[in-house]
């Protein structure tokens, strides 16, 4: 779904009791994340199932380097691998190390039982190199950043499944 901001927005609506409102906005909390999480999370296992998350990275050193320069990290729930960042730089790219550690997360993913692997990337990006190791596009925002467009990409693991 996606919301177009050029177009005027309906009125906002008062609460009911206006004059006692319910519930304050404010912006910038610093805690917020933890909350937002665990209500998602509360509510989503009524529905799915546990979520099983855990958090998932492949780390790029040099020989002899203690500090990574790339690699990728994501998360692991409802049984698929999201790669949420992934980055090589330029000096390492074309030699194949990308597949690797593309071939690694699979491999993890397969060994946890995922259904498959998700990611997105921008149009001056990585998309050939994804759509090279078999991810298929499922949704495309055109436009975002302006000038470009931001791709998502699956990869199913199971056999049998589309």
């Amino acid at each position: 779904m996606t919301k177009r901001l050029d177009r005027p927005a309906a009125a906002a609506t008062p609460w009911p009791d206006a004059a006692t409102p319910r519930a304050i906005i404010t912006r910038g909390e610093a805690n917020l994340v933890p909350v937002l999480l665990a209500g998602l999370s509360a509510h989503a296992v009524t529905q799915a199932g546990p979520h099983g998350h855990a958090p998932f990275s492949l780390a790029v050193h040099p020989p002899g380097e203690a500090a990574p320069v790339g690699g990728l990290s994501g998360s692991f729930f409802y049984d698929w691998l999201f790669i949420q960042y992934f980055f090589l730089p330029e000096a390492l790219r074309g030699q194949g190390l990308g597949r690797a550690l593309m071939q690694q997360a699979e491999a993890a993913a397969r060994a946890r039982g995922c259904a498959g692997i998700w990611l997105d990337t921008f149009s001056f990006q990585a998309l050939p190199f994804y759509e090279a190791l078999g991810y298929r596009q499922f949704g495309r925002i055109d436009d975002f950043p302006p000038g470009q467009s931001r791709h998502y990409l699956m990869k199913r693991l199971k056999d049998g499944e589309a």
